[in-house]
Protein backbone atom coordinates (compact mmCIF):
# COMPACT_ATOMS: atom_id res chain seq x y z
CA UNK A 1 0.00 0.00 0.00
CA UNK A 2 2.77 2.46 0.92
CA UNK A 3 4.58 1.82 -2.35
CA UNK A 4 1.33 2.47 -4.27
CA UNK A 5 0.81 5.77 -2.46
CA UNK A 6 4.46 6.73 -3.07
CA UNK A 7 4.07 5.92 -6.77
CA UNK A 8 0.86 7.98 -7.01
CA UNK A 9 2.55 10.85 -5.19
CA UNK A 10 5.42 10.90 -7.69
CA UNK A 11 2.99 10.63 -10.62
CA UNK A 12 0.90 13.55 -9.37
CA UNK A 13 4.00 15.64 -8.65
CA UNK A 14 5.11 15.12 -12.25
CA UNK A 15 1.73 15.52 -13.97
CA UNK A 16 0.57 18.52 -11.92
CA UNK A 17 3.48 20.77 -12.89
CA UNK A 18 1.25 22.65 -15.34
CA UNK A 19 -0.98 23.88 -12.47
CA UNK A 20 1.43 26.58 -11.26
CA UNK A 21 2.20 27.66 -14.84
CA UNK A 22 -1.51 27.94 -15.58
CA UNK A 23 -2.33 29.92 -12.42
CA UNK A 24 0.67 32.23 -12.99
CA UNK A 25 -0.29 32.85 -16.62
CA UNK A 26 -3.90 33.73 -15.79
CA UNK A 27 -2.60 35.77 -12.85
CA UNK A 28 -0.85 38.06 -15.37
CA UNK A 29 -4.33 39.32 -16.32
CA UNK A 30 -6.49 38.62 -13.28
CA UNK A 31 -5.40 40.27 -10.03
CA UNK A 32 -6.13 38.19 -6.93
CA UNK A 33 -9.12 35.81 -7.10
CA UNK A 34 -6.82 32.82 -6.59
CA UNK A 35 -9.63 30.95 -4.85
CA UNK A 36 -11.93 31.37 -7.86
CA UNK A 37 -9.14 30.28 -10.23
CA UNK A 38 -8.46 27.13 -8.21
CA UNK A 39 -12.19 26.30 -8.06
CA UNK A 40 -12.51 26.64 -11.85
CA UNK A 41 -9.54 24.32 -12.23
CA UNK A 42 -11.14 21.83 -9.81
CA UNK A 43 -14.27 21.94 -11.98
CA UNK A 44 -12.25 21.28 -15.14
CA UNK A 45 -10.37 18.38 -13.55
CA UNK A 46 -13.50 16.69 -12.16
CA UNK A 47 -16.17 17.60 -14.72
CA UNK A 48 -18.18 19.36 -12.00
CA UNK A 49 -20.04 22.57 -12.81
CA UNK A 50 -19.74 25.79 -10.82
CA UNK A 51 -22.14 28.51 -9.69
CA UNK A 52 -20.37 31.85 -9.18
CA UNK A 53 -22.13 34.43 -7.04
CA UNK A 54 -20.89 37.99 -6.68
CA UNK A 55 -21.71 41.59 -7.45
CA UNK A 56 -20.87 42.94 -10.93
CA UNK A 57 -17.32 44.04 -11.70
CA UNK A 58 -15.39 41.34 -9.80
CA UNK A 59 -13.68 39.97 -12.94
CA UNK A 60 -15.78 36.80 -13.15
CA UNK A 61 -16.06 36.96 -16.96
CA UNK A 62 -12.42 38.05 -17.36
CA UNK A 63 -11.23 35.16 -15.18
CA UNK A 64 -13.21 32.53 -17.10
CA UNK A 65 -12.17 33.94 -20.49
CA UNK A 66 -8.49 34.06 -19.46
CA UNK A 67 -8.63 30.48 -18.17
CA UNK A 68 -10.19 29.29 -21.44
CA UNK A 69 -7.46 31.04 -23.47
CA UNK A 70 -4.70 29.58 -21.27
CA UNK A 71 -5.89 26.02 -21.96
CA UNK A 72 -6.71 26.67 -25.63
CA UNK A 73 -10.32 25.62 -25.02
CA UNK A 74 -13.39 26.59 -27.01
CA UNK A 75 -15.23 29.22 -24.99
CA UNK A 76 -18.78 30.53 -25.26
CA UNK A 77 -20.48 33.23 -23.21
CA UNK A 78 -24.26 33.25 -22.90
CA UNK A 79 -25.99 36.36 -21.58
CA UNK A 80 -29.22 35.08 -20.07
CA UNK A 81 -32.26 37.29 -20.61
CA UNK A 82 -36.02 36.82 -20.01
CA UNK A 83 -36.72 36.37 -23.75
CA UNK A 84 -34.11 33.60 -24.25
CA UNK A 85 -35.35 30.28 -25.68
CA UNK A 86 -33.94 26.75 -25.18
CA UNK A 87 -33.02 26.68 -28.89
CA UNK A 88 -30.77 29.71 -28.29
CA UNK A 89 -28.64 27.47 -26.07
CA UNK A 90 -28.75 23.95 -27.47
CA UNK A 91 -29.48 24.72 -31.14
CA UNK A 92 -32.34 23.88 -33.48
CA UNK A 93 -33.31 22.38 -36.84
CA UNK A 94 -32.92 24.79 -39.75
CA UNK A 95 -34.59 24.41 -43.16
CA UNK A 96 -32.11 24.21 -46.05
CA UNK A 97 -33.71 25.66 -49.20
CA UNK A 98 -31.16 24.02 -51.50
CA UNK A 99 -31.75 20.46 -50.32
CA UNK A 100 -35.31 20.85 -49.08
CA UNK A 101 -34.31 19.21 -45.78
CA UNK A 102 -34.00 20.26 -42.17
CA UNK A 103 -30.43 20.23 -40.85
CA UNK A 104 -29.26 20.68 -37.25
CA UNK A 105 -27.60 23.92 -36.23
CA UNK A 106 -25.65 23.47 -33.02
CA UNK A 107 -26.00 26.06 -30.29
CA UNK A 108 -23.34 27.72 -28.13
CA UNK A 109 -23.54 24.90 -25.56
CA UNK A 110 -21.14 23.00 -27.86
CA UNK A 111 -17.98 24.37 -26.25
CA UNK A 112 -15.44 23.29 -23.63
CA UNK A 113 -16.18 26.14 -21.24
CA UNK A 114 -19.61 27.80 -21.20
CA UNK A 115 -20.19 30.95 -19.16
CA UNK A 116 -23.90 31.35 -18.39
CA UNK A 117 -24.03 34.98 -17.28
CA UNK A 118 -26.86 35.87 -14.87
CA UNK A 119 -28.45 32.43 -15.15
CA UNK A 120 -31.36 33.51 -12.94
CA UNK A 121 -32.53 36.04 -15.54
CA UNK A 122 -33.86 33.37 -17.93
CA UNK A 123 -37.17 31.50 -17.47
CA UNK A 124 -37.38 27.95 -16.11
CA UNK A 125 -37.49 26.15 -19.48
CA UNK A 126 -34.19 27.76 -20.53
CA UNK A 127 -32.55 26.96 -17.18
CA UNK A 128 -33.78 23.36 -17.52
CA UNK A 129 -32.27 23.04 -21.02
CA UNK A 130 -28.90 24.18 -19.68
CA UNK A 131 -29.05 21.95 -16.61
CA UNK A 132 -30.05 18.92 -18.65
CA UNK A 133 -27.01 19.41 -20.90
CA UNK A 134 -24.87 19.78 -17.77
CA UNK A 135 -26.19 16.54 -16.28
CA UNK A 136 -26.28 14.34 -19.39
CA UNK A 137 -23.33 15.95 -21.24
CA UNK A 138 -25.32 15.49 -24.42
CA UNK A 139 -27.96 17.46 -26.34
CA UNK A 140 -30.91 16.32 -28.45
CA UNK A 141 -31.72 18.39 -31.54
CA UNK A 142 -34.63 17.03 -33.55
CA UNK A 143 -34.33 13.23 -33.52
CA UNK A 144 -30.56 13.09 -33.09
CA UNK A 145 -28.50 13.15 -29.90
CA UNK A 146 -25.07 14.81 -29.87
CA UNK A 147 -22.35 14.29 -27.27
CA UNK A 148 -20.75 17.44 -25.88
CA UNK A 149 -16.98 17.80 -26.21
CA UNK A 150 -14.72 17.00 -23.26
CA UNK A 151 -13.64 18.73 -21.15
CA UNK A 152 -17.04 20.37 -20.62
CA UNK A 153 -17.60 22.90 -17.85
CA UNK A 154 -20.50 25.26 -17.20
CA UNK A 155 -19.86 28.31 -15.04
CA UNK A 156 -23.10 30.08 -14.19
CA UNK A 157 -23.12 33.50 -12.53
CA UNK A 158 -25.71 35.06 -10.25
CA UNK A 159 -25.98 38.63 -9.00
CA UNK A 160 -27.04 38.44 -5.32
CA UNK A 161 -28.07 42.09 -4.94
CA UNK A 162 -30.64 42.48 -7.72
CA UNK A 163 -33.64 40.15 -7.67
CA UNK A 164 -36.20 42.11 -9.73
CA UNK A 165 -37.21 40.28 -12.90
CA UNK A 166 -35.26 37.14 -12.00
CA UNK A 167 -36.20 33.48 -11.88
CA UNK A 168 -34.30 31.95 -8.92
CA UNK A 169 -32.97 28.45 -9.56
CA UNK A 170 -34.96 25.78 -7.66
CA UNK A 171 -33.02 24.01 -4.91
CA UNK A 172 -33.06 20.72 -6.83
CA UNK A 173 -31.39 22.41 -9.79
CA UNK A 174 -28.86 24.30 -7.68
CA UNK A 175 -27.86 20.89 -6.28
CA UNK A 176 -26.56 19.93 -9.73
CA UNK A 177 -23.72 22.42 -9.38
CA UNK A 178 -20.69 20.82 -7.79
CA UNK A 179 -19.49 24.08 -6.23
CA UNK A 180 -21.10 27.38 -5.31
CA UNK A 181 -18.32 29.94 -5.09
CA UNK A 182 -18.87 33.35 -3.50
CA UNK A 183 -16.69 35.93 -5.26
CA UNK A 184 -15.64 38.71 -2.89
CA UNK A 185 -14.22 42.20 -3.31
CA UNK A 186 -10.45 42.54 -3.83
CA UNK A 187 -8.21 43.80 -1.04
CA UNK A 188 -7.04 47.41 -1.08
CA UNK A 189 -3.62 46.37 -2.49
CA UNK A 190 -5.24 44.18 -5.16
CA UNK A 191 -7.56 47.00 -6.21
CA UNK A 192 -4.58 49.33 -6.60
CA UNK A 193 -2.90 46.66 -8.77
CA UNK A 194 -6.09 46.38 -10.84
CA UNK A 195 -6.11 50.15 -11.34
CA UNK A 196 -2.46 50.23 -12.41
CA UNK A 197 -2.84 47.25 -14.75
CA UNK A 198 -6.20 47.95 -16.38
CA UNK A 199 -6.32 51.74 -16.48
CA UNK A 200 -2.98 52.08 -18.23
CA UNK A 201 -4.05 50.97 -21.69
CA UNK A 202 -4.28 47.51 -23.24
CA UNK A 203 -4.28 44.76 -20.56
CA UNK A 204 -1.79 41.91 -21.03
CA UNK A 205 -2.88 38.86 -23.02
CA UNK A 206 -2.84 35.20 -22.00
CA UNK A 207 -0.74 32.55 -23.75
CA UNK A 208 -1.64 28.87 -24.02
CA UNK A 209 0.19 26.87 -21.35
CA UNK A 210 -1.78 23.61 -21.38
CA UNK A 211 -3.95 21.82 -23.95
CA UNK A 212 -7.41 20.28 -23.41
CA UNK A 213 -5.87 16.83 -24.01
CA UNK A 214 -3.34 17.39 -21.20
CA UNK A 215 -6.20 18.47 -18.97
CA UNK A 216 -8.15 15.30 -19.79
CA UNK A 217 -5.08 13.21 -18.98
CA UNK A 218 -4.77 15.03 -15.65
CA UNK A 219 -8.47 14.33 -14.95
CA UNK A 220 -7.78 10.61 -15.23
CA UNK A 221 -4.95 10.92 -12.70
CA UNK A 222 -7.14 12.96 -10.32
CA UNK A 223 -9.59 10.04 -10.21
CA UNK A 224 -6.76 7.82 -8.94
CA UNK A 225 -5.59 10.10 -6.10
CA UNK A 226 -5.58 7.98 -2.94
CA UNK A 227 -8.35 8.53 -0.39
CA UNK A 228 -7.96 6.63 2.88
CA UNK A 229 -10.99 4.88 4.41
CA UNK A 230 -10.77 7.20 7.43
CA UNK A 231 -11.07 10.24 5.13
CA UNK A 232 -14.07 8.66 3.38
CA UNK A 233 -15.74 8.03 6.74
CA UNK A 234 -14.96 11.63 7.77
CA UNK A 235 -16.77 12.89 4.66
CA UNK A 236 -19.76 10.61 5.34
CA UNK A 237 -19.90 11.78 8.97
CA UNK A 238 -19.86 15.45 7.93
CA UNK A 239 -22.68 14.96 5.40
CA UNK A 240 -24.81 12.90 7.79
CA UNK A 241 -24.24 15.46 10.56
CA UNK A 242 -26.08 17.99 8.37
CA UNK A 243 -29.04 15.58 8.11
CA UNK A 244 -29.19 14.11 11.63
CA UNK A 245 -27.22 16.54 13.84
CA UNK A 246 -28.39 14.94 17.10
CA UNK A 247 -26.59 11.67 16.27
CA UNK A 248 -23.28 13.56 16.17
CA UNK A 249 -23.74 15.55 19.37
CA UNK A 250 -25.11 18.61 17.56
CA UNK A 251 -28.55 18.83 19.23
CA UNK A 252 -28.63 22.68 19.02
CA UNK A 253 -28.60 22.41 15.19
CA UNK A 254 -31.74 20.21 15.02
CA UNK A 255 -34.22 23.14 14.86
CA UNK A 256 -31.84 25.20 12.67
CA UNK A 257 -31.33 22.89 9.65
CA UNK A 258 -34.37 22.39 7.42
CA UNK A 259 -32.66 20.15 4.85
CA UNK A 260 -29.26 18.51 5.03
CA UNK A 261 -26.85 17.80 2.18
CA UNK A 262 -27.85 15.33 -0.54
CA UNK A 263 -25.79 12.25 -1.53
CA UNK A 264 -24.25 14.39 -4.27
CA UNK A 265 -22.43 16.21 -1.47
CA UNK A 266 -20.52 13.06 -0.46
CA UNK A 267 -19.53 12.33 -4.06
CA UNK A 268 -18.53 15.92 -4.81
CA UNK A 269 -16.55 16.24 -1.56
CA UNK A 270 -14.42 13.23 -2.53
CA UNK A 271 -13.97 14.45 -6.11
CA UNK A 272 -13.15 18.04 -5.13
CA UNK A 273 -10.80 16.93 -2.34
CA UNK A 274 -8.90 14.74 -4.81
CA UNK A 275 -8.60 17.64 -7.25
CA UNK A 276 -7.47 19.98 -4.44
CA UNK A 277 -4.76 17.49 -3.45
CA UNK A 278 -3.68 17.39 -7.14
CA UNK A 279 -3.43 21.20 -7.19
CA UNK A 280 -1.15 20.95 -4.16
CA UNK A 281 0.97 18.32 -5.98
CA UNK A 282 -0.03 15.49 -3.64
CA UNK A 283 -1.13 11.98 -4.59
CA UNK A 284 -3.22 11.46 -1.47
CA UNK A 285 -6.04 13.35 0.28
CA UNK A 286 -5.67 14.80 3.78
CA UNK A 287 -8.44 16.31 5.98
CA UNK A 288 -7.29 19.83 5.02
CA UNK A 289 -8.23 19.09 1.39
CA UNK A 290 -11.76 18.22 2.48
CA UNK A 291 -12.02 21.35 4.63
CA UNK A 292 -10.65 23.55 1.82
CA UNK A 293 -13.48 22.62 -0.57
CA UNK A 294 -16.23 21.83 1.94
CA UNK A 295 -17.86 25.25 2.11
CA UNK A 296 -18.14 25.53 -1.68
CA UNK A 297 -19.65 22.02 -1.88
CA UNK A 298 -22.06 22.39 1.05
CA UNK A 299 -23.19 26.03 1.23
CA UNK A 300 -25.98 25.48 -1.34
CA UNK A 301 -26.96 22.06 0.00
CA UNK A 302 -27.63 22.86 3.67
CA UNK A 303 -30.88 24.79 4.05
CA UNK A 304 -31.40 26.81 7.27
CA UNK A 305 -34.85 27.01 8.85
CA UNK A 306 -36.79 30.25 9.37
CA UNK A 307 -35.71 30.06 13.00
CA UNK A 308 -32.04 29.99 11.97
CA UNK A 309 -32.53 32.93 9.61
CA UNK A 310 -34.29 34.85 12.38
CA UNK A 311 -31.19 34.33 14.52
CA UNK A 312 -29.00 35.62 11.68
CA UNK A 313 -27.54 32.19 10.91
CA UNK A 314 -26.63 31.26 7.34
CA UNK A 315 -25.88 27.90 5.74
CA UNK A 316 -22.16 28.79 6.01
CA UNK A 317 -22.34 29.29 9.77
CA UNK A 318 -24.21 25.98 10.17
CA UNK A 319 -21.62 24.14 8.07
CA UNK A 320 -18.83 25.66 10.19
CA UNK A 321 -20.49 24.35 13.35
CA UNK A 322 -20.67 20.89 11.82
CA UNK A 323 -16.96 20.92 10.99
CA UNK A 324 -16.10 22.23 14.45
CA UNK A 325 -17.78 19.25 16.08
CA UNK A 326 -17.21 16.28 13.73
CA UNK A 327 -14.05 14.45 14.73
CA UNK A 328 -11.14 14.80 12.28
CA UNK A 329 -9.21 11.58 11.51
Amino acid sequence: MESDIRFMNELVRKESQFVDRLLDEVGRVVVGQKGMLERILIGLLTGGHILLEGVPGLAKTLTVTSMANAISAKFQRLQFTPDLLPADIIGTMVYNQHTGEFTPRRGPIFANIVLADEVNRAPAKVQSALLEAMQEKQVTIGDATYKLDAPFLVLATQNPIEQEGTYPLPEAQVDRFMLKVLVDYPTIDEERAIMDRMAGGEPPGVSEVVTPDELLKASGIVNQVYVDDKIKQYIINVVFATRTPAEFGLEPLVPLIQWGASPRASLYLVMAARAHAFLKHRGYVIPEDVKAVAMDVLRHRVMPTYEAEAEGLTSESLVRQVFDEVEVP
